[in-house]
């Protein structure tokens, strides 16, 4: 199944390249009060709605998928984490170049760590990325991105992936420069999210997915996710270590080799094996 956000806070089933409006299951998650609740509730709820999903779709005009402007299919993330030099190869690019370590310190992630990406900076392919510092350099990063779907403490590494809601294409933007990373990484619209969120059966292996972006029809990224050095499992444990899980958090697994600069008017290309393609603007 995959599932995604479009238009004016729509929920659609994608299906042969056209979106089937369900957004009326939505109507199963009920009202909260105030606290709000610190999870996403459509993404707690999503096993137990798959039903009513394919049921309301069955009753829906198809829409083609050009015609849909797609938002991130995360409404409301608690937190969004990452996992830099998770590749060995952009370990390698990144002691070399300083236009992307900048004097700072650049370890492999066992000893660098995770950190977070403030959820403002949650977009949508739709929505495009807009730079800020243009005075500087902005680089897109592309990546798998997990979505959690149950409350997950202290996981196991081997259970992990039984935490997972479903996976989507992350683009990790970037500012460089000499500042801690999830300030340059944090701006408004500089983490996009998309094109949907493909629940695991449609997914398969996630250490077994080609991952790639091209700049205006240029190549940029092109590895597989079999080299990355902390697996998806080992993230979410990890992760899980240190900060509890909830439903709607975003784990982003690390970018390859190939990162590079965009400007205003260029145009990204993402694509993740088996999840999809997503086409960013740059402004």
């Amino acid at each position: 199944m995959k599932i995604c956000r479009y238009d004016d806070q729509r929920i659609g089933l994608v299906r042969d390249n056209a979106v089937y409006d369900v957004t009326a299951v939505l109507e199963e998650l009920g009202t909260f009060g105030y606290p709000l609740p610190k999870y996403d509730p459509f993404i707690a709820s999503l096993g137990s709605l798959k039903g009513k999903i394919e049921e309301a779709a069955r009753r829906a005009t198809p829409l083609p998928l050009a015609q849909a402007r797609l938002l991130a299919p995360v409404a409301n993330p608690g937190k969004v984490i990452a996992a830099p030099v998770n590749y060995a190869k952009h370990l390698q690019e990144a002691l070399a170049d300083k236009g992307i370590h900048h004097g700072n310190l650049v370890n492999e992630i066992h000893k660098a760590g995770m950190f977070l990406k403030a959820t403002s900076a949650v977009v949508g392919a739709g929505e495009g990325v807009k730079l800020v510092h243009t005075d500087r350099r902005n680089d897109h990063e592309v990546e798998l991105a997990l979505v959690i779907g149950r409350t997950a403490k202290n996981v196991n590494a081997a259970r992990a992936l039984d935490y997972v809601a479903g996976y989507c294409i992350g683009l990790d933007m970037t500012i460089r420069g000499a500042e801690e990373r999830s300030l340059r990484k944090s701006p408004d619209s500089y983490c996009v999210l998309g094109p949907w969120l493909a629940t695991p059966d449609e997914v398969g292996d996630p250490g077994s997915l080609q991952v790639s972006i091209s700049v205006n029809g240029e190549s940029r990224q092109d590895a597989n996710t079999n080299d990355l050095i902390l697996s998806v499992a080992e993230l979410i444990a990890w992760g899980s270590s240190f900060y509890t899980l909830h439903p709607g958090d975003v784990i982003l697994t690390g970018t390859p080799q190939g990162v590079g600069p965009v400007r205003p008017g260029d145009t990204m290309q993402a694509r993740i094996e088996r999840i999809g393609a997503m086409r960013v603007s740059v402004s």
